[in-house]
């Protein structure tokens, strides 16, 4: 069965929420299509439970609904999810659960629309939906990543990707490793120590780390200064606070943090105490794994060794655009990211379009869904575009 729709969206995270959002704001009809049961799965079936926004929520609201005055600056997991579920009542967002895309490609045959074929996983079912738009909202952490290391489809322990891990309520006594020194590793760290296990965490490299009111006063003073100057006093506030820790594993980069996020997307590693568990030796600091041994026995580049009974892989996610999308070429690399850099990252040609991956976090996402719907609001008057209400009549025929 076929539908006609003038925009089609894929992913019902908060990129495809703001998107489809931003758009009905313009009354243009648009359908949102989410392989899962759920908008915002990540956030509420893959995120860890003591998981806040780690930026304050004047840096974090999505376009047009600005977070209710009684939120706390830094929001829990739990409120985000009530602010997405208003989000999508309020602006009347619609969504088609369970489906899941099979592809996307420019039907030349047919005006060069899109032609979008979807599996609808309850009844097995298939879709196709016509767009002149096509938006990508599946976002930069689509799929969890594990590196490739010598000797894990071996390990007699447990291993996971941190997208896996709730809490450590079970872990207690337990020899956890995590790898990776971004926030979810360094949270789930101080997680893990809190539940009582023995917590070891990886840190590969150089990293920069700040108290969450450190970085909402240099995201604030970014407004009136120069990113040199805001870098230098950021550095200057995290020497003051923390001291010298390359004693204990963890070296400073030497451009600053606010640098590093324009040049490349590498955040700062915002700090909830894992630091100080790291000072107190709480929490044992390794560099990368060399290899796992038999008998649970990991082995680091720098001659180290320890047995470890679970290890969590805080490493991040991939992009998964490349596995249904064919026609991307123009826009996304072979990496699954878009090929030009921020602010151009978000428009392709033959009305292609990704939200929600700048590497700016939900900031970023609202920069993306107000230029997409903004951008296919200039076109969308000139083309033989169905009315609303023929869209959503054509939205019954698939509920038959």
């Amino acid at each position: 069965m076929e539908i006609e729709v003038p925009v089609v969206i894929v992913g019902a995270g908060p990129a495809g929420l703001a998107t489809a959002a931003c758009l009905n704001k313009y009354s243009i009809p648009n359908v949102v299509l989410e392989r899962d049961d759920c908008h915002a799965s990540l956030w509420r079936k893959r995120a860890y439970d003591r998981l806040k926004l780690h930026l304050g929520k004047d840096f974090c609201n999505l376009p047009h609904m600005p977070f209710p005055p009684d939120f706390p600056t830094f929001v829990p997991r739990v409120d985000f999810l009530r602010y997405l579920d208003n989000y999508v009542t309020r602006f009347k967002i619609s969504i088609r659960y369970n489906r899941n895309v099979e592809s996307a490609s420019m039907d030349e045959q047919n005006n060069g629309k899109w032609r979008v074929v979807v599996k609808d996983t309850t009844t097995n079912a298939d879709e196709v939906y016509v767009a002149n738009y096509l938006v990508v909202a599946t976002g930069e952490n689509s799929e969890g990543y594990v590196p490739q290391i010598e000797g894990l489809e071996g390990f007699e322990g447990k291993h996971m990707h941190c997208s896996e891990y709730l809490n450590g309520r079970d872990l207690y006594g337990k020899h956890v490793l995590v790898v990776g020194c971004g926030n979810s590793g360094m949270e789930i760290a101080y997680d893990l120590s809190n539940w009582g296990a023995n917590t070891s965490i990886v840190v590969r490299g150089p990293v920069h780390y700040f108290t969450k009111e450190m970085v909402y006063v240099g995201m604030s003073l970014l407004k009136y200064f120069k990113i040199e100057k805001v870098d230098k006093l950021m550095l200057l506030m995290s020497k003051l606070k923390y001291g010298d820790m390359s004693n204990y594993g963890l070296i400073r980069p030497k451009d600053g943090p606010f640098f590093l996020k324009k040049k490349g997307g590498t955040t700062p590693t915002i700090d909830v105490g894992c630091v100080s568990r790291i000072k107190k030796g709480e929490v044992k600091v390794f560099p990368a794994i060399s290899s796992i041994k038999e008998d649970k026995l990991i082995e680091f580049e720098d001659g180290q060794n320890g047995q470890f009974d679970v290890i969590i892989f805080a490493t991040g996610y991939n992009s998964t655009v490349l596995k249904w999308l064919k026609d991307y070429r123009g826009l996304f690399n072979e990496n699954g990211m878009p090929k030009p850099d921020f602010p151009n990252h978000w428009k392709g040609e033959n009305g292609i379009y990704c939200a929600g991956f700048s590497r700016r976090g939900l900031d970023g996402i609202a920069f993306d869904a107000k230029r997409i719907a903004a951008d296919i609001k200039k076109t969308v008057n000139i083309k033989n575009l169905p009315s609303e209400e023929d869209n959503f009549a054509s939205f019954k025929l698939l509920e038959k």
